[in-house]
């Protein structure tokens, strides 16, 4: 994978050092977040790589834009993350996917596929929830990945979603009280 030293990363006022010292932190911070939300979400561990990589390659270069006033680095790097996904998702049903691969996305050491599908195997309960959440509104499935699986706040979550922390409470308790009753339902 690619690590923020990787990057070439420059603030609006030149500041690079400064810059590459932040997104490292934010980097080492949260790639691992990052790649379980990957890992609820594909089975295959060179394109949780790939899709990991991509969020932080696109993340450093972007990270001149963000602005702490506006959320956490966390909540940013979710929302490039589901950027990316949905690019993925995209790709995959129109099939330039495998185009993609074969234009020199290198193939991940064998070391880092077995690290990679141990991961995936650790999401599995995650990933049984997030397809037990298949039934529920969009924003409401989606606060409900990004508080109760990735662990943001509410109001991290808000900010990824780009809706008021208000709205992003009550869809959550929603969501909660569906799941609930679903589950009560199946026993």
């Amino acid at each position: 994978m690619n690590t923020a030293a990787d990057a070439e990363v420059t603030m609006p006022d030149g500041s690079a050092g400064a810059a590459l010292a932040e997104f490292e932190q934010a980097y080492r911070s949260n790639v691992a977040v990052v790649t379980a939300y990957f890992a609820r979400r594909c089975v295959d561990p060179q394109t949780v790589a790939d899709l990991t990589s991509e969020t932080i390659v696109r993340a450093a270069g972007a990270f001149g834009t963000f602005d702490p006033r506006r959320g956490t680095a966390r909540a940013w790097l979710f929302g490039i993350a589901r950027h990316v996904y949905a690019q993925h998702c995209e790709a995959t049903s129109n099939g330039r996917d495998a185009q993609a691969r074969l234009a020199g996305l290198g193939d991940l050491p064998v070391d880092e596929i077995d690290e990679l599908a141990a991961k995936i195997d650790a999401e599995r309960v995650g990933r049984r929830l997030v397809e037990g959440c298949v039934r529920l509104p969009v924003l409401e499935r989606e606060a409900i990945e990004l508080v109760d699986l990735d662990g943001l706040t509410p109001k991290e979550a808000a900010a990824v979603l780009g809706v008021p922390r208000g709205v992003l409470r009550m869809r959550l308790s929603r969501a909660r009280a569906r799941l609930r009753k679903e589950h009560h339902r199946d026993e």
